[in-house]
């Protein structure tokens, strides 16, 4: 299986005056026009997935909407597991609903997401220390279903370099 750990895009900065929700942020609109590239380079690595999920935060179910417009994979649904501050351990369980998939596709934040990758990878959500830039991926590969410790890491790319490959 594999699981594609993707960064929301660049979102405005924390305001309390215009966004006293946070999870009201959108992105900026560069930001999404920035990603609309990566999105589309994404499509040339991975062509498909079988599920997006998202968390409910405005700014990662905008990234994930961009990417089933780009890419041509499945509308998101949500998965408050997704949200910034929810332990690794509880996406895992969430994800099991899904047991049974190639490919999944998760949008989120950090530091949730950046945790969920090396807990996937060491089996401690402290276990390392890894960057994904925003509008950023990560594949991790499993041998059966996603748990701690049991993943490895296939590639990260930048957004930088997505956009480069969907240059063409």
């Amino acid at each position: 299986m594999y699981l594609y750990l993707i960064r929301h895009a660049v979102a405005h900065k924390r305001d309390q005056e215009r966004w006293p929700d946070d999870s009201r942020r959108p992105l900026t609109p560069e930001g999404e026009e920035e990603f609309m590239g990566a999105a589309r380079g994404l499509a040339h690595v991975v062509p498909e997935v079988e599920v997006l999920l998202s968390s409910p935060y405005e700014r990662a179910w905008r990234t994930a909407e961009i990417l089933a417009e780009q890419t041509g994979w499945p509308g998101p649904e949500e998965l408050p597991a997704l949200e910034p501050d929810v332990p690794p351990e509880k996406v895992v369980i969430a994800l099991e609903t899904y047991a049974g998939k190639q490919s999944i596709a998760l949008a989120g934040h950090r530091p949730g997401l950046h945790e969920l990758a090396v807990y996937l990878l060491t089996g401690d959500a402290g276990g390392a220390d890894m960057k994904i830039k925003k509008g950023g991926i990560v594949c991790i590969e499993f041998d059966n279903a996603p748990e701690a410790g049991a993943g490895k890491l296939r590639w990260l790319f930048t957004p930088r370099v997505l956009r480069t490959l969907g240059v063409s």
